[in-house]
């Protein structure tokens, strides 16, 4: 059985602070939450900031979770009202038909692999050089950064109505992004900088747009290297193109740094009618 669940986050409180600025601390308060061998369940989560103010942080988890410790350190604990809601996901997934339609929203870590060649000063095991490990760059501009998710969707099980890739964002009238991004942690997450000027000659009112760019930066460990990630959220519609593709997509993620926030595809009914995600 899997669970969505929807968590209330106070920003102005110290503990929320702590970990809005962190994606590794919130990843830890996420494992927090799971009783059963959480490192084997390899949860989904996003945290959604339409209202800098009132954040909501969604997760997937493969067992049922208990969100009373983020409640306490990081919601309203004394507040009246639903702390955080809980539901089922079989009922989305047997849904699925292709051909359907769902509105969709989902923040991702768009990049590409960059092929390095070893040195020949450097030889491998057979005394010749190699090719080398291929590191990830990240999608730095909007362009870049749509044309990596519509090139995925097939892959994912599903299609952008009217959109394709390959060709650049902005010839397709079915795309658009925004420029609204917002930082909603007063810590290590910012505006992408990439942002400025590419973002508002794309057009608006398609059926997939970007909603928010951000770069994160946080170290895993005192004195190590930090971790940069540039993320963007998607949200449109979309169509079924295979119920098993877009099931696995569902339930384990979409694209790297799943367990920084990035990842988890959120559906819900068209037009009228909502689920946990509106």
């Amino acid at each position: 059985m899997n669970y969505l669940s929807r968590i209330r986050i106070n920003p102005l409180r110290s503990g929320s602070r702590d970990l809005l600025g962190n994606p590794r601390r919130l990843h830890g308060a996420v494992m927090g939450g799971l009783a059963d061998d959480p490192e084997q369940q390899r949860p989904l989560w996003r945290l959604d900031s339409d209202n800098p103010h009132r954040p909501k942080l969604l997760v997937l988890s493969e067992s049922k979770p208990d969100w009373t410790h983020l409640v306490e350190q990081a919601g309203w604990p004394h507040a009246e009202g639903e702390h955080y809601e809980l539901r089922e996901y079989e009922p989305l997934l047997n849904r699925l038909g292709v051909g359907e339609e769902f509105t969709f929203r989902v923040t991702a870590n768009p990049v590409r692999n960059m092929v390095e060649v070893a040195s020949p000063t450097k030889p491998n095991d057979s005394g010749k050089g190699s090719r080398g490990r291929s590191p990830r760059t990240a999608h730095r501009t909007a362009e870049a950064q749509l044309d990596w998710f519509l090139q995925r969707t097939e892959k994912w099980g599903f299609s952008v109505p009217g959109a394709s890739s390959g060709t650049g964002a902005t010839e397709h009238p079915s795309v658009a992004a925004t420029a609204d991004s917002t930082d909603a942690t007063g810590g290590a997450v910012t505006a992408d900088p990439a942002c400025a000027g590419t973002v508002e000659a794309l057009e608006s009112g398609g059926n997939v747009r970007i909603t928010a760019r951000e770069r994160h930066s946080f170290a895993k460990k005192r004195g190590s290297k930090p971790v940069v990630l540039h993320t963007a959220t998607f949200e449109g519609r979309l169509r079924v193109t295979s119920v098993e593709l877009l099931r696995r997509a569902l339930l384990h993620g979409i694209g790297p740094a799943k367990a920084y926030g990035c990842g988890l595809l959120t559906l819900a009914p068209l037009p009228e009618h909502s689920m946990l995600d509106g």
